[in-house]
């Protein structure tokens, strides 16, 4: 946008004010004859015509911006006016034909009032170019990295607005310095922590196989154990790269969910079939209820449906024999509420925070078989991304001995076909 003009007109605007009202002040106050007012007019006219072309000029050849500090640029200005002001006083009032005592005279005290000006006018140009300095040094600080630059706010003009959007980004920047921290932290944990696990079942696999590969396995039996095996640590590596190709789709946003009305009893009831005899092997009593006011609901099929079994198998994998694992959906004003409660020995106080945390595993006691692998730690996290993608929340309740509880809130309106 070009201000220029605007600028210009409001600069001629301003000195056609000035005159028109100095007119208008002369004739009210001092009644002078109609010729002498007329006379007067034209000399006021002169002068401010000749104030106004050197206005223009100045600010044409721009002769403040080739000063190196904003502060000299303001003290020229200061001068500038002064030096118009004296101009149009000592020019009206000689042609006025004042003796020229009383024209000295009154010069000199207009050259000690601009000097007051100046002087008026150094101070404050000094004030605000310190803010602007302050400002510079802040931007400075930034671009070396110091996210912690904050700078001062006085008043409410234009430099305070500025100084507190300067704070505002800069805080924004600290805050999204320390959110690639972070990611580049979880970045190098993620590698470091699905190395390790990539590399267990692929190093029982490299043995297994080069024991029968080199003929020191060889009785059937230890040959069908070894290749059971095999297929197990096959299977953990597979759901571990499913895993993380789950995560992958989460903090990529998911913006292939294919949401529609499902009905969720229906959906309950087929993972609990599916797990009932995974639960009776292990001896453990497996419970699902529904509240009649439950019915369909808006939900990626494929996507809930991972998110119950994650929560059934995790509370398998935790509870001990004769234990109970029950399952439960209600209905309140404005969600679905699904619980998933277990009896197994609990979670350690220090270990809830973290629960939801990728590959946390808090503490061995809490497995079941000290010979089970117990997951990678990412099917908790998985299912909180895959409620969070159904504008759903989740919680976790547990206390040692006394079991633990998961549950999760769905909308029960329409909240949008994508996430």
């Amino acid at each position: 946008m070009n201000q220029r003009p605007s600028r210009l007109f409001g600069y001629l605007l301003g000195i056609l004010t000035a005159l028109l009202l100095t007119v208008v002040l002369i004739e009210w106050i001092m009644h002078p004859p109609p010729g002498d007012l007329l006379y007067l007019a034209i000399y006021l006219s002169f002068t401010s015509l000749v104030s106004a072309v050197i206005g223009f000029l100045s600010h044409r050849l721009g002769w403040w911006r080739k000063l190196p500090r904003l502060s000299y640029a303001l003290i020229l200005g200061y001068i500038l006016a002064g030096g118009l002001t004296l101009f149009n006083v000592w020019v009206t009032a000689r042609l006025m034909f004042i003796n020229q005592h009383d024209l000295a005279l009154g010069s000199l005290l207009l050259l000690f009032a601009g000097g007051i000006s100046i002087a008026f006018g150094f101070f404050i140009s000094n004030t605000i170019t310190q803010a602007l300095g302050n400002l510079v040094e802040g931007a400075d600080q930034l671009s070396q990295g110091d996210f912690s630059t904050r700078v001062t706010v006085n008043g409410n003009d234009e430099i305070a607005q500025l100084s507190r959007a300067f704070n505002k980004m800069a805080t924004r920047l600290e805050q999204a310095a320390a959110n690639e921290r972070a990611l580049d932290e979880a970045r190098r944990n993620l590698v470091a922590w699905a190395s390790h696990d990539l590399r267990t079942p692929l190093t029982s696999l490299h043995v297994m196989i080069a024991a029968m590969a080199d003929g020191v396995v060889d009785d059937p039996a230890t040959i069908a154990r070894y290749l059971r095996q095999s297929q197990n640590e096959i299977d953990r590596m597979s759901k571990l790269l499913d895993d993380l190709f789950e995560l992958a789709q989460l903090d990529a946003g998911f913006h292939d969910l294919d949401f529609q009305w499902i009905s969720l009893p229906d959906l309950i009831s087929d993972t609990l079939e599916s797990f009932a005899a995974r639960a009776h092997v292990q001896g453990v009593t497996l419970d699902g209820h529904v509240d009649n006011q439950v019915d369909l609901v808006w939900a990626a099929p494929e996507k809930l449906s991972r998110v119950l079994d994650n929560l059934l198998s995790n509370a398998l994998r935790y509870t001990p024999n004769s234990g109970s694992i029950r399952l439960r959906a209600e209905a309140t004003d404005d969600a679905i509420v699904v619980t998933v409660h277990d009896s197994g020995e609990g979670i350690n106080p220090k270990d809830v925070p973290h629960i939801f945390d990728r590959f946390y595993r808090g503490e061995k006691s809490r497995m079941r078989d000290q010979n089970e692998s117990g997951g990678v730690g990412l099917g908790l996290a998985i299912v909180k991304g895959l409620v969070e993608a159904h504008s759903g929340e989740i919680w976790v309740e547990s206390e040692p001995e006394k079991g633990t509880k998961f549950w999760f809130t769905l909308p029960r309106r329409k909240t949008g076909s994508t996430v």
